[in-house]
């Protein structure tokens, strides 16, 4: 229920941004994005807090307090109703929407030697299921209820949902009960992590001013490395970043991520544009509802299922580098698919399925890596890990998709509303292919380094 009510949660924002301008009379399409800023920010923030919270105080505790910081956020814009109370529950629910990650560390401390594997299991599957679920939801919203009506809903399920997490989860003494959040380096930590996915996110509404919080966060982030190297209360476990492969996957689960959102991005702006809308030589797009649209994704949700079980077993064996790289070239072969077959619903459905299954490859196997280098006791330090990556790729991969899609613009005639020309969406596929083979290199130089060290020891 958490993987699958975090997820949904994200993924029906995006049929949710036309009724979000018309209801709340927001200026432009661009003003809107301050909803995938906040919750992208909370997220950020919740990645972090959350996993170490199960550590060092429980793992119900942790899920209480992110199914109610859910509730919260959800019930602000369902009484606000008006932009700025949404925004400001966006920012609350992307906190409690971190709670995705924190069934893999407790079902790995609770089932023994199968619990990383059924943990992994969980969030690849149930994240398959919140996406499609919150892309109908979406899309049912849309077409039949008002923002204020689904916060509602929303709030109930939230609030059924930390009742559920009271009851369900069994308190056991903390994995780490002497362990210590380091306050000044878990802010430290959030802030430049936050001042990155605020460029991001905000880039093609700033322009150039974006450098500046992007530039704060490239440098706090180094001096943060520095110090947190010297520290004797490190955020992130110093022998756990110094294990093999925990650093590379949670660069390819950042990768993977950016793979993903970057597909998202460009499969639901094509589809959902109207050709008959158009001018004749400009004409695109299938015009689909956005439940339409969230049907397409049914193969991706069946192929993350598939992905999940076909990882484990060549993972657990010691394979997790060449599961990642296989995972990728699926993704690669997927996306390329999509750069080539793109104008017909039924391209969709197989590009779809696809790069679904690549992407489940990518996160079940870069999730298990983390979680193998990691003692029990610091499970959910290493979900922070991987989360915060998982974060900043998703970021990276709406943002530079956003980039290329505005490089060209048409206005639709009679309205305000500008979309991409058609001849932007193959490249941006390529690029997005491009991202997935920048997993494989990435693979490939984590290994080159690790046999110079294993030279130079028996040297």
């Amino acid at each position: 229920m958490l993987v699958v009510l975090t997820n949904a949660v994200v993924f029906l924002l995006p049929p949710l941004l036309p009724i979000v301008q018309a209801q709340y009379g927001v200026a432009t399409v661009a003003g809107t994005t301050w909803i995938y800023t906040a919750l992208t920010l909370g997220g950020g923030a919740g990645f972090i807090l959350l996993p170490r919270i199960a550590d060092i105080h429980g793992d119900r505790n942790a899920s209480v307090i992110a199914s109610a910081l859910l509730t919260v956020g959800a019930v602000i814009p369902a009484i606000g109703d008006s932009y700025p109370t949404l925004v400001l529950g966006c920012a609350i629910m992307g906190v409690g929407g971190s709670a995705q990650l924190l069934p893999l560390g407790f079902l790995r401390r609770h089932l023994g030697e199968s619990g990383l594997a059924v943990g992994v299991a969980v969030i690849v599957i149930a994240t398959g299921i919140g996406i499609v679920v919150g892309m109908i939801g979406g899309g049912v919203v849309v077409e039949n209820l008002s923002i204020q009506s689904f916060f509602v809903m929303l709030t109930v399920a939230a609030a059924a949902t930390t009742a559920l997490s009271a009851v369900a989860i069994p308190h056991t003494p903390p994995a780490e009960p002497s362990g210590r959040i380091g306050l000044l380096g878990t802010v430290w930590l959030i802030g430049w992590v936050g001042a990155i996915l605020l460029s991001m996110t905000q880039g093609l509404v700033w322009g150039a001013a974006a450098i500046i919080p992007l530039v704060v966060g490239i440098v706090g982030g180094i001096a943060w490395v520095r110090v947190e190297r010297r520290s004797s209360n490190a955020v992130f476990d110093a022998t756990v970043l110094k294990s093999d492969f925990v650093v590379t996957a949670s660069l390819c689960i950042g990768l993977v991520a950016s793979v993903n959102a970057a597909f998202l991005l460009l499969m639901s702006t094509y589809v959902q544009v109207p050709a008959d809308a158009l001018p004749a030589a400009d004409a695109y797009g299938l015009g689909l509802s956005a439940l339409r649209t969230g049907v397409l994704m049914l193969p991706f949700a069946v192929t993350f299922l598939v992905g999940s079980i076909l990882a484990d077993g060549p993972v657990q064996r010691g394979k997790g580098g060449s599961v990642l790289i296989v995972g990728a070239l699926i993704c690669v072969a997927g996306v390329a698919w999509m750069a080539l077959a793109h104008t017909q619903q039924w391209h969709y459905l197989v590009g779809a399925g696809i790069i679904g299954l690549g992407c489940a490859v990518g996160y079940a196997a870069g999730f298990t890596l983390v979680q193998l280098a990691a003692p029990e006791a610091k499970a959910g330090m290493a979900s922070g890990m991987a989360g915060t990556c998982m974060a900043l790729g998703f970021a990276f991969g709406t943002a530079v998709v956003a980039g290329v899609l505005s490089a060209e613009v048409i206005t639709i005639p009679g309205t305000t509303i500008e979309v991409a020309t058609e001849n932007l969406y193959a490249p941006g596929y390529w690029i997005t292919a491009v991202l997935a083979a920048l997993i494989p290199v990435t693979v490939l130089i984590s290994r080159a380094r690790a046999r110079r060290r294993a030279d130079h020891l028996i040297g």
